[in-house]
C-alpha cells in the first residue's frame, strides 16, 4: 500500500467525511454535547460543573496555576507529574506517561518539537488561558484517535455565542503573582459575539525566576513564554464554521533534568472546519490542523556553568504535523452510530551542533517521517437500564528517516554509526486494531461500570530511529543515554475497569479497579549483555557522552493494576470535603523486576468553608514511600512526604473574584519520586540529585469576566 497516496487523497477528501468525537463532545459551541460519564473534567477557569462528569476538586480555587499545565492534569484521580521543568511537565496517568497518553489542545493533535520533549502538549496551554482539562477515564474512546494510557484535551478560553442578534463584548481576563519564584502570569480574553458570529483575541505572557526550597534555589528553573491567537466561528444552520491561529513563543526557559535548556520554542498552531448537523440526527464533523515547531536548545545560554567549547552544544529541532479529520454521526448525544477517519503526517528534523566549531554538526534525526491514516466506528445506545459505548478502530502507520550528514570535526565513532545507519533499512510499517466496550447501568444515585479494551502504541520515530547514543529519550529525564530499535513491535494493552460512581445531594464518590496487562512494552534495557564492558561502537560512543551503559529501547511484557478513587462531600451547605486516592503498581512480566517511573501512592484532601463571597479552606497531599524500583533501570527509591496548603477567596461581584493561599506552608523539603535529576553544577541541588518540589510561597490571583 502506499500509504502517502492515501493520506493526501484523505486530505483533500476530508472536507467530506471525518472527526475528533471526543473533543467535539466538550466544546461548548457542539450541537451534541453529552453528560459524559465516562470523562474527568478539571475546572480552571470556567464556572464548575458539580455533576459527576467533573473533577471533585476544584483547582481554580484552591491552586497558585503553576505555568506547567500538566501539574494541574496531575491533580485527577490516578494522576502524577513528570516533573522536567517549569513547562516541560508530563502527565502520568494510572501509570504511563509520555506518547503513550494522548495529548491536545482545542482536540487538535500534534507532534512536539524536541528529541526530550521539552515541549509536551501541554507547554502550549498557559494556566492562565485554560478553561478545562478533560481526560478520558482509563480508556479513552476509539474516536479519539491512537492511545494506550488515555487521552486527555486542554480546553483554552474562547468566545462564545449568545442569544442576541447584535454584536456584544466579552472580557475574561485573569492575573497572577507567586513568591516561590518570582513569577506573574496576565492573560485572557476580548472577544465579539451574536447568535450567528463570534470573534476573540486571546494573549498571556508569564515569567519567573529559579524556584526556592527549603535549604536553597534550584537554579535553572526560570522561565518565559507568550502566547497570542485569534479564533472565529459561524453558525451556519445547526452547525459552526470555525478557525483559529495561535503563536505560542517560549524564550529562554531552563530544564535542569536535560543536557540543554530552552532557547526557544516558535511554534504556529492553526486549525478550521466544521461541526454540527447536515440533517435530522445526521451530525458532520471536519477538522483540518497544522502545527510548526522551531526551537533551539543549548547548554550556554542559561546554564551554569556553560559547557566548555568542546562540549559547547545548540541542537535546532523542528518539528511539522498535518492532520485531517472527518466523522458522520446518526443518531443524538446519548445513542448514535459514528464512522470517522483521521489522517496525521509528521515530519521531524534535529541537528546538533557546536556554536564554537561550524564543522561540527550532526543529524540526530534526519528527515523523520511518520505518516497514520485510520479509520473507526463507535455505536452508542442502551438496552433497557444498560447503557454502552463499543467502537473499534484500525490504523496503518508508515515511518521512514532520512540520510545523516556529519561535519568534518566529528569524530570517527558517531562517524562509523552513522554508516551503520545509512546501511539499514530506515523503514517501518505497523498496522493496529482497537477497540473498546463499555457498559454502565444509570439506576439512581448508584451507577455501577465496567471497561475492555484492547489498545495499541506505535513505537515513536524516537524509540525507533535514534541512531546516535545521547540523552534523548522523549522526556524520561533519568540521566541515561539510549538508543533506537528498529526492530521494535507495537505495544499491545488488554485492560478491564471496574468501579462505580455514587452521587447524592451531598456525595459523589467514584471508585475505580483496573489492569492492564502489556505485550511488547517499550522500555530501555541495557545495550548488551555486558553492562560497563565497552565492547561495541554504540557503548564507546555512549562513554563519550559520559554514559559506559547506554540503554536500547526494547520490548517487554508488563503489567499495570490499581485502584483510585475521587469523592466530593457536602455534609453542611457551607461545607465541602474533597479529595482523591491514587495507588498504580507495575511490574514487568519477562522478568522479575519492577517497571521504570511508577508513581507511588498517594491523597489528597481538602477541606473548604463556604460563606457567601467568602471561602476558606485547606489542602493535603501526600505521597508514600516508592520502594518498588526497576532495577534494570538502576532506578533509587524514594521517601514519602506530606505537603500543607491554605487557601481563600471573595466574590466581588459575580464577575471579579480575588483568589489567594499559601502553598507548602510548612515549608516541607521533599523529591517527588517521578522529578528529574539535575544536571545544572552551579545549583542548591547536587548533580544526579531529583529535582525538589517548591518550599513555602504565598500567591494571588484576580480574575475577571464580563
Amino acid at each position: 500500500m502506499n500509504i502517502t497516496r492515501l493520506i493526501r487523497a484523505s486530505l483533500l477528501a476530508g472536507c467530506t467525511l471525518a472527526v475528533v468525537p471526543t473533543a467535539l463532545a466538550q466544546d461548548d459551541t457542539t450541537p451534541h454535547a453529552p453528560e459524559d460519564k465516562l470523562t474527568d473534567t478539571i475546572i480552571v477557569t470556567a464556572k464548575r460543573h458539580d455533576t459527576i462528569a467533573s473533577d471533585a476538586v476544584a483547582a481554580s480555587r484552591q491552586i497558585a496555576l503553576p505555568a506547567d499545565a500538566a501539574a494541574i492534569a496531575a491533580r485527577v484521580a490516578g494522576g502524577d507529574i513528570y516533573g522536567n521543568g517549569a513547562l516541560s511537565g508530563q502527565l502520568s496517568y494510572r501509570g504511563l506517561a509520555g506518547e503513550r497518553v494522548l495529548g491536545r489542545i482545542n482536540g487538535q493533535r500534534f507532534a512536539t518539537g524536541g528529541p526530550n520533549a521539552m515541549d509536551p502538549p501541554l507547554h502550549y496551554a498557559p494556566s492562565i488561558l485554560i478553561e478545562r482539562i478533560d481526560i478520558a477515564r482509563g480508556v479513552a474512546p476509539v474516536a479519539e484517535g491512537p492511545s494506550l494510557g488515555g487521552a486527555i484535551n486542554a480546553k483554552l478560553v474562547q468566545a462564545q455565542f449568545t442569544d442576541n442578534a447584535s454584536m456584544s463584548p466579552q472580557v475574561r481576563m485573569a492575573s497572577q503573582y507567586r513568591s516561590v519564584d518570582d513569577s506573574y502570569a496576565v492573560g485572557g480574553l476580548v472577544a465579539l459575539a451574536s447568535e450567528q458570529w463570534r470573534f476573540g483575541l486571546i494573549a498571556s505572557r508569564e515569567k519567573g525566576h529559579d524556584y526556592r526550597f527549603p535549604g536553597g534555589t534550584a537554579d535553572g528553573t526560570a522561565f518565559e513564554r507568550n502566547l497570542y491567537g485569534v479564533h472565529a466561528g459561524f453558525r451556519a444552520g445547526a452547525g459552526e464554521l470555525f478557525v483559529e491561529y495561535r503563536r505560542s513563543e517560549t524564550d529562554p526557559s531552563g530544564n535542569p533534568p536535560f543536557a540543554l535548556d530552552m532557547v526557544y520554542f516558535n511554534t504556529d498552531f492553526v486549525q478550521g472546519g466544521y461541526r454540527g448537523q447536515i440533517a435530522e440526527d445526521v451530525g458532520l464533523t471536519v477538522r483540518l490542523g497544522h502545527v510548526a515547531v522551531r526551537h533551539l536548545m543549548d547548554n550556554q545560554t542559561l546554564r551554569q556553568p556553560p559547557a566548555a567549547p568542546p562540549q559547547a552544544r545548540a541542537t535546532f529541532a523542528d518539528a511539522d504535523t498535518i492532520t485531517a479529520e472527518s466523522a458522520l454521526r446518526f443518531g443524538g448525544s446519548r445513542a448514535y452510530l459514528e464512522v470517522g477517519a483521521d489522517v496525521e503526517i509528521t515530519d521531524r528534523f534535529v541537528t546538533i551542533t557546536n556554536p564554537t566549531n561550524p564543522a561540527f554538526f550532526i543529524d540526530s534525526q534526519p528527515n523523520v517521517r511518520s505518516e497514520r491514516i485510520g479509520a473507526y466506528l463507535q455505536w452508542r445506545g442502551r438496552a433497557g437500564a444498560m447503557q454502552f459505548e463499543i467502537g473499534g478502530r484500525f490504523d496503518r502507520t508508515e515511518q521512514s528517516a532520512g540520510t545523516p550528514q556529519l561535519g568534518v570535526a566529528v569524530p570517527m565513532g558517531p562517524r562509523g554509526l552513522a554508516t551503520a545507519f545509512i546501511a539499514s533499512g530506515r523503514t517501518a510499517r505497523d498496522t493496529t486494531v482497537d477497540v473498546v466496550a463499555r457498559a454502565w447501568i444509570e439506576s439512581g444515585a448508584f451507577v455501577p461500570r465496567i471497561t475492555l479494551a484492547r489498545k495499541t502504541r506505535v513505537p515513536s520515530v524516537l524509540e525507533r530511529f535514534a541512531w546516535l547514543p545521547t540523552e534523548a529519550s522523549f522526556g524520561l529525564a533519568d540521566g541515561n543515554i539510549y538508543v533506537g530499535n528498529q526492530a521494535l513491535k507495537p505495544e499491545v494493552a488488554w485492560i478491564a475497569e471496574v468501579g462505580f460512581d455514587w452521587e447524592t445531594d451531598w456525595l459523589t464518590l467514584r471508585p475505580t479497579v483496573y489492569y492492564r496487562r502489556v505485550d511488547d512494552f517499550i522500555q530501555g534495557t541495557p545495550f548488551d549483555a555486558t553492562p560497563g564492558v565497552i565492547n561495541s561502537p554504540v557503548e564507546m560512543v555512549a562513554n563519550m557522552n559520559g554514559d559506559p551503559t547506554p540503554l536500547m529501547f526494547r520490548n517487554t511484557d508488563a503489567e499495570l493494576y490499581g485502584a483510585d478513587l475521587d469523592f466530593l462531600a457536602r455534609p453542611l451547605a457551607s461545607i465541602e470535603l474533597a479529595g482523591t486516592v491514587s495507588l498504580v503498581r507495575g511490574q514487568r512480566r519477562d522478568i522479575a523486576d519492577n517497571l521504570y517511573r511508577i508513581p507511588p501512592a498517594n491523597l489528597r484532601l481538602s477541606a473548604t468553608w463556604l460563606a457567601g463571597a467568602l471561602s476558606l479552606g485547606a489542602e493535603v497531599f501526600a505521597a508514600a514511600d516508592q520502594n518498588r524500583v526497576s532495577g534494570t533501570n538502576s532506578e533509587l527509591p524514594t521517601k514519602g512526604y506530606a505537603t500543607l496548603g491554605l487557601f481563600a477567596r471573595y466574590a466581588f461581584t459575580e464577575g471579579l473574584a480575588l483568589e489567594a493561599g499559601v502553598e507548602n506552608l510548612l515549608d516541607k523539603k521533599y523529591a517527588p519520586h517521578l522529578a528529574g535529576r539535575s544536571r545544572v553544577g552551579a545549583s542548591d541541588v547536587p548533580v544526579g540529585e531529583r529535582l525538589p518540589g517548591a518550599g513555602r510561597g504565598v500567591w494571588a490571583r484576580l480574575k475577571a469576566q464580563f
